[in-house]
């Protein structure tokens, strides 16, 4: 029996006991399992990854569960850390408004609300705000933002209705993807929500995953893949409808839906990303079982440059100990050979080493004192915005290396 892992036999969304693995992933620790400097020897059980596809639904996820408490009640990812995140949370939050026009004093809850930053642009525009988060060492102090430091479910939904009132929205952002009871937190979501309130997610879309081959936005944190089709019959059998749905390229690709009563009324835009789901194969195990040749592809492609750089003598570092690091490097034999270090904007991280490889983390100054030959951006999705910042890192001989969505250096 592996430690703090089960693994379950039914479809998240619909029950379904028809399941089939349609993807083999490396095994990884838990993909933001950090250790100390000082316990470069320590081993970090490695648990499977691998992606099952239900017959029925057509819903994708992992099966292998880590406990949530493991995962999430000492948390490394805090919102704050990216202007781009935060500049996004912001314009979200004014979209919410405009269509739900919310009004001062309407209260919004959000769950999985970190440090409170999405929150806190409700709180400035006059909203009662209330966070629900696991994560005590990065919530925000009470004074600024109220959280109750529990996971979200019916009974945490009862509580708050019983002393807040109903809400008038619901957020949820890059956080239902890491859900396993799905259903129970969507039993929360009705009793909570006010006649006339929604629900709000965000979530990373299978499409994007799909054809961007992001296939490192699979880790242990992330048990669900979501795309429309499966989603709009799950909250329908709930008591709910999945009223509005549109994409954004937040974290190369998301999927943000706008959930209400039964009575509420679906635009097209439901059936649009349908049609296009359809369009792109989502409905066929063999679409992800054909992708896994792909994905290999882009790991043979950046191993092969990687190894080439090394044979000629230049050095190599990283930009990004995000999670999603933590399955490409994996995946891909990406280790201490060839990355002297990585490099990350959050000083939660500094000093650490990542998880099982133990590749050291340092802050983003490292690279201005020792002018590394290339960086080779982890944290793709946010590669624009690093380049720019740091382009002159090395002088005129600052050189990037991005690995997905496609394989390409600028600098050269």
């Amino acid at each position: 029996m592996i430690p703090h892992h089960h693994k379950r036999t039914d479809c998240r969304l619909c029950a379904s006991q028809m399941l089939e693995c349609v993807l083999h992933l490396t095994p990884t620790p838990p993909a933001n399992a950090l250790v100390p400097a000082t316990e470069k020897n320590k081993t970090q059980v490695a648990y499977p990854l691998d992606v099952y596809r239900c017959a029925d639904c057509g819903h994708l996820q992992l099966l292998d569960i880590i406990d949530p408490k493991v995962l999430f009640s000492h948390y490394v990812y805090v919102s704050s850390t990216s202007s781009v995140m935060v500049g996004y949370l912001r314009d979200q939050c004014a979209a919410i408004i405009s269509r739900l026009k919310l009004k001062p004093g309407d209260l919004v809850v959000e769950f999985g609300s970190n440090d409170g930053t999405l929150l806190r642009f409700f709180k400035e525009a006059g909203m009662r705000v209330l966070g629900v988060d696991p994560a005590a060492n990065v919530a925000p102090d009470a004074s600024e933002i109220e959280t109750v430091g529990d996971f979200f479910s019916a009974e945490v939904a009862r509580q708050i209705r019983e002393q807040y009132g109903p809400a008038k929205a619901i957020c949820a952002y890059n956080v239902c993807a890491h859900i396993d009871n799905l259903r129970d937190v969507v039993d929360g979501v009705s009793l909570l929500l006010a006649p006339d309130g929604q629900f709000i997610f965000e979530v990373g879309y299978l499409l994007d995953v799909y054809q961007k081959t992001l296939f490192d936005t699979i880790y242990h944190e992330h048990v669900d893949f979501h795309h429309v089709e499966p989603l709009k019959l799950f909250f329908s059998e709930r008591g709910l409808k999945l009223l509005h749905a549109e994409r954004s390229n937040i974290q190369g690709g998301a999927l943000v839906g706008y959930v209400g009563s039964l009575t509420g009324q679906e635009n097209q835009t439901v059936t649009k990303l349908i049609k296009m789901e359809h369009e792109a194969g989502l409905q066929s195990a063999g679409t992800f079982r054909r992708w896994e040749n792909a994905i290999k592809q882009r790991g043979e492609e950046l191993m092969a440059l990687l190894g080439s750089l090394k044979a000629k003598g230049k050095s190599i570092v990283a930009y990004g100990a995000a999670a999603k690091a933590t399955t490409l490097m994996y995946h891909f034999g990406l280790d201490g050979s060839l990355l002297d270090y990585i490099v990350d904007d959050n000083p939660l991280k500094h000093g650490m080493l990542t998880p099982g490889l133990h590749v050291p983390i340092c802050s983003p100054d490292v690279l201005y004192q020792q002018k590394p030959d290339y960086v080779l951006v982890l944290a793709w999705n946010f590669a624009e915005r690093i380049i720019e910042k740091h382009k002159h890192y090395a002088g005129n001989d600052s050189r990037f290396i991005i690995p997905l969505p496609n394989l390409a250096i600028v600098g050269e």
